[in-house]
C-alpha cells in the first residue's frame, strides 16, 4: 500500500491509497496536508475509509506533500557521504567532525510546491558544471513528530558549488527540480525495518548506463527518529514534514550528469523513482502554475 497524490479528471487533486494496480480515493480528505495532521493511529484509520477504485494505470501523479509541507535533508549520514563531501571540498575537516558530531547536519530543501515527483525532470544549475543525483531514504513525519511512512528522495547537489566553500551549500542544494519524491509514500507499519533497505541506482544517457550504485540504509549512522526529533525541537511543522536522510551513493569525482540524462533510483519496499535531467530553471515553470491552480 501506498499513500498517493493523483489528478481526477476534473484536474483536481485527489488522496488516495494505491495498492497494486488499483487506487482508491481517500473518504473525507482533500490533502496530504489533512492526513499529515493526524496522529499515527488516527491514520491508520482513516487510510482504511475509502472510495471505489479505479485503475492506476495512466493517472497523473503528484509529489505526495502538499499544503505548508516542507522537505529537509540531513547530510553526512554515510561514510561514503563524508569521504566524497571531504574529496571534492577546500574545507575537508567540517565534513569528518560532523560525521560524528551529536548535532547533524539538517537544512530545508524545498517547500512542497516546488517539489517533483516520478517522470517529471530534475535540474542541475546552468552555473554550475559538476551535478550529481543523491539517492535518499526519506522519511515522513507527522505534525506531531511521528513518523508515519517513507519514500524515495533525489536530493539533486551540485559538487563545484559546495566544494569551493561549505557556505554555498544552500546554493547547491536549493534550485529549480532539485528535489524530487516518488510518488508513493509507504506507511510506517508496512515496513519492518527501516534501517534494512537496498537503495540502488542507475544513471543511463542515450540509452546506455553510465552509472550505477548500491548501498544499504543499514550504512545510516543517524537513528531516523532521533533525527526527526532534533528537527522538531526548534520548528513546528503544522502540516507535516519530509525528511531525505542522506546519500550513501555518490560518484567519483569524474562523473558528472549531463542534460537528458535518465536518473533511476530504487528502494526495497518503497518503490522507484525515474527523472530527466533538464538544465537551467525554465523547464520548472509548471511549478509554480501548478501550485496556482491546485489553490482556485
Amino acid at each position: 500500500m501506498h499513500l498517493v497524490r493523483y489528478q481526477s479528471s476534473s484536474g483536481r487533486p485527489v488522496v488516495g491509497v494505491r495498492t497494486g494496480d488499483s487506487v482508491a480515493p481517500i473518504e473525507g480528505v482533500a490533502s496530504m496536508a489533512e492526513l499529515f495532521r493526524l496522529s499515527l493511529a488516527d491514520l491508520q484509520t482513516a487510510v482504511t475509509k475509502t472510495g471505489t477504485a479505479v485503475p492506476a494505470d495512466g493517472l497523473k501523479w503528484l509529489p505526495p506533500i502538499d499544503g505548508r509541507g516542507e522537505v529537509w535533508c540531513a547530510g553526512v549520514t554515510y561514510e561514503r557521504s563524508r569521504g566524497a563531501r571531504m574529496e571534492e571540498s577546500a574545507e575537508q575537516s567540517v565534513y569528518d567532525k560532523v560525521y560524528t558530531a551529536e548535532r547533524p547536519e539538517l537544512f530545508q530543501k524545498a517547500p512542497a510546491w516546488r517539489v517533483v515527483t516520478d517522470g517529471e525532470p530534475v535540474g542541475i544549475r546552468v552555473d554550475s558544471g559538476h551535478d550529481v543525483p543523491e539517492p535518499e531514504l526519506a522519511v515522513v513525519a507527522n505534525s506531531h513528530g511521528e513518523i508515519i511512512g517513507y519514500t524515495v528522495c533525489n536530493d539533486m547537489s551540485s559538487r563545484s558549488i559546495e566544494g569551493v566553500n561549505p557556505l554555498y551549500v544552500p546554493q547547491a542544494k536549493l534550485f529549480a527540480g532539485g528535489c524530487a519524491l516518488a510518488s508513493g509514500i509507504r506507511p510506517a507499519w508496512e515496513v519492518a525495518d527501516a534501517k534494512d533497505l537496498t537503495i540502488d541506482v542507475v544513471i543511463t544517457r542515450a540509452g546506455d548506463e553510465v552509472f550505477t550504485g548500491t548501498t544499504s540504509t543499514a550504512k545510516l549512522i543517524r537513528d531516523l527518529q532521533e533525527l526527526i526529533d532534533v528537527l522538531f525541537l526548534p520548528n513546528d511543522f503544522p502540516d507535516g514534514v519530509i525528511l531525505a536522510t542522506g546519500t550513501g551513493i555518490v560518484p567519483e569525482l569524474d562523473f558528472r550528469l549531463e542534460e537528458g540524462d535518465v536518473i533511476t533510483i530504487s528502494i526495497d519496499q518503497l518503490g522507484t523513482l525515474t527523472n530527466t535531467v533538464a538544465l537551467g530553471r525554465e523547464p520548472f515553470a509548471f511549478l509554480a502554475a501548478q501550485n496556482l491552480e491546485e489553490k482556485r
